[in-house]
């Protein structure tokens, strides 16, 4: 039966939360803030426990309450890159794909899982709010679920829907949810966004990851017409697609004329566009990510980023300088499905340079990796900076090379060769 409070106030998390308990979130614009904010307060009666987090900003998320709190994440971005860089997270090595499964069974399993959610619609069920993702798959297991029903939080359309027999603990609250604005975009990234949207065709599908370089490929892919958009997040850049009519779905093979994303990361114009409709389809993990789904998409174009690329197309997008600043995330899921989709293309892009604190201005493009290989020579497609773009598909080690070094700052070029001693076999 479900227990209803009408204030956050009332709420003893000791009652539902026992000690070790695995307590997982909504991230971005969907995490339940009031929850994660009780959590923080009442940490010292819980016991200890375990917390998976994903890209939160909140002031929950933060190092001292690590006396209390054990925190675990698939990525260190966001608020949880100050958390890695103070030894305050555990890193979880995952295919974003993965996820479900991982949180589902054995030693990661969610014991109680924390929900923001819109007020329940006319069948009485409750949608998922601004996010399905990697957290909706375990609310059927979890010993434990409490929701916070916002009735600021759009009820988006999604085949996601909770019961309130789902629901052990329902938490009346009214608050703007979280708003993730990306930062403006570099002239760099500008030029680097010119050379990607000359490589979607009108009608593909989309997909774009997280920061400033989807505003700048969104700016860009303005004169576009009926793109599709399936990715694992969306932000304000897809929102200005959707409202310019560049993004209809018209020629989507999978989910036609829908937007198709397992959660929001943007700010006003993202959630005013959600809240009016606009398209837009949550689903979670198993579908976003799901290989085949992936591979059936009309002319998948997946636009990731990364740290750095090795001459071979190898690419860390984990650490930097020996710090955890992103993760594994979906890079190789989506990289593996554009590659098998009709037409498609995965993309890595990232500026030829970096400014490091200890070295000054430092090639993006190197002839080892600093860090752990996140996407492998093997699933590299096409890489993009602003030099140029190096197609990497059917392409022998040293034919590689030299694409590579064409891409490079032309500063970094002359090193890069002289140190590059890798046979090609």
């Amino acid at each position: 039966m479900t227990t209803e409070l009408g204030d956050v106030g009332a709420l003893d998390l000791a009652r539902h939360i026992r000690p070790g308990d695995m307590v997982v979130w909504g991230q971005a614009c969907a995490e339940p803030v009031t929850l994660t904010t009780a959590l923080a307060a009442q940490r010292s009666r819980l016991g200890g426990i375990r917390c998976f987090t994903g890209i939160c900003g909140t002031a929950a998320i933060r190092q001292d309450h690590r006396d209390h709190l054990a925190f675990l994440s698939y990525t260190a971005a966001g608020a949880n890159r100050v958390l890695a860089a103070t030894g305050a997270l555990s890193i979880l090595p995952s295919h974003y794909s993965q996820l479900p499964d991982v949180l589902s069974a054995g030693p990661l399993r969610a014991d109680v899982v924390l929900l923001s959610l819109p007020p329940a619609g006319p069948d009485g069920t409750f949608g998922p709010g601004l996010g399905a993702d990697y957290v909706a798959p375990l609310v059927s297991g979890a010993r434990v679920v409490i929701a916070e029903v916002n009735d600021q939080v759009p009820d988006i359309g999604s085949p996601v829907r909770y019961s309130r027999a789902d629901i052990d603990v329902l938490v009346r609250v009214s608050r703007p949810p979280p708003e993730y604005p990306a930062p403006p975009p570099r002239d760099v990234e500008d030029a680097i966004a010119g050379y990607i949207a000359a490589l979607v065709p009108d009608g593909a599908t989309i997909q774009l990851g997280i920061g400033s370089m989807p505003s700048a490929v969104a700016r860009r892919l303005l004169g576009h017409r009926d793109l599709g958009v399936h990715s694992g997040m969306i932000s304000d850049a897809i929102a200005e697609l959707i409202e310019a009519g560049v993004v209809t779905g018209a020629r989507k093979s999978v989910d036609r004329g829908q937007v198709v994303t397992g959660f929001l990361m943007g700010s006003q114009p993202l959630l005013r566009l959600a809240a009016a409709g606009g398209g837009i389809s949550l689903r979670d993990t198993r579908y976003t990510h799901d290989p085949a789904v992936l591979a059936a998409q009309h002319q998948l174009i997946a636009i990731n980023s990364a740290i750095e690329v090795d001459l071979t197309g190898q690419a860390n997008a984990e650490t930097a300088a020996g710090r955890w600043v992103g993760g594994v995330g979906g890079a190789v899921d989506f990289a593996r499905g554009a590659a098998r989709s009709p037409g498609g293309v995965p993309i890595i892009a990232l500026p030829s340079t970096a400014v490091s604190p200890a070295s000054g201005t430092v090639s993006r493009i190197v002839g080892e990796l600093s860090g752990p290989v996140t996407v492998g020579r093997a699933d590299a497609g096409v890489i993009v900076t602003e030099y140029g773009v190096a197609d990497l598909r059917g392409l022998t080690l040293g034919q590689r090379r030299e694409r590579m070094l064409a891409i490079a700052h032309p500063d970094h070029r002359p090193a890069l060769a002289a140190d590059d001693h890798e046979e090609d076999t």
